[in-house]
């Protein structure tokens, strides 16, 4: 291959890359496994958990935690759509939201991202008809969080449930269960550490979107890896 063809070829790679969608990665933490380590991802995880039962917007109170946490150069929650089959209601979510059998429900989901950390999953079924037209077409078109595109409404959020998926202390740890050795090993993290499910009100008391949001690993702060 001749020197000018692979200048062309290589334009015509780097051209086909720069098209591709950015897609959030999802970085491991690296905690050490000691007892101060896990202590210490107890308290930012019930911190944590305590934020977000203390505010409506779980968008808006990941973008803070991003900021006081340093987890990216800009506090910038942004939300990438994944695309795919929808998932059916859970049980018992019409009765959750006020509806019939045949009220047209849409989903979405997406992953909330702070720069290239994916903070949490979220799925999100909601009724459109209780929504604006812009509001919906805002959804159906754009990558822009679900709570920062309801906003307007000024909607309050009843928390359902909540599960600490990843306890970094066994149950009992403060009242003389054995707690975990330490080791030299960086501390294994799973995926999602805390899920909430929770409904969407708006002023008028009316329920219009049921979310059930996994965080991830990520929200832990990565100075501690330093310890």
């Amino acid at each position: 291959m001749n020197p000018s063809t692979r200048r062309n070829a290589a334009i015509v790679l780097l051209s086909w890359l720069c098209a591709l969608p950015v897609v959030a990665r999802e970085p491991e933490p690296s905690w050490p496994d000691t007892l101060l380590a896990r202590t210490q991802a107890l308290a930012e995880l019930q911190t944590l958990n305590a934020d977000l039962l203390s505010h409506s917007s779980a968008t808006l109170t990941l973008e803070r935690w991003c900021g006081t946490h340093h987890l990216a150069a800009e506090a910038k929650i942004v939300a990438h759509r994944v695309h795919g089959a929808d998932k059916p209601l859970p049980e018992g979510a019409r009765a959750h939201l006020a509806i019939g059998p045949d009220e047209p429900v849409r989903y979405r989901r997406v992953q909330l991202a702070c720069g290239d950390m994916v903070l949490s999953d979220a799925d999100n079924w909601y009724v459109p008809a209780r929504l604006t037209a812009a509001m919906n077409q805002q959804l159906d078109s754009s990558d822009v969080p679900f709570g920062k595109v309801v906003q307007p409404l000024h909607f309050r959020r009843q928390t359902l449930s909540v599960e600490l998926l990843w306890p970094p202390l066994p149950d009992g740890w403060d009242s003389g269960t054995p707690l975990p050795p330490s080791s030299d090993k960086p501390l294994t993290l799973p995926i999602h550490v805390l899920q909430h499910r929770a409904l969407l009100y708006t002023q008028d008391n009316q329920p219009f979107s049921l979310v059930i949001e996994s965080y991830t690993a990520n929200v832990l702060s990565p100075v501690h890896a330093e310890h």
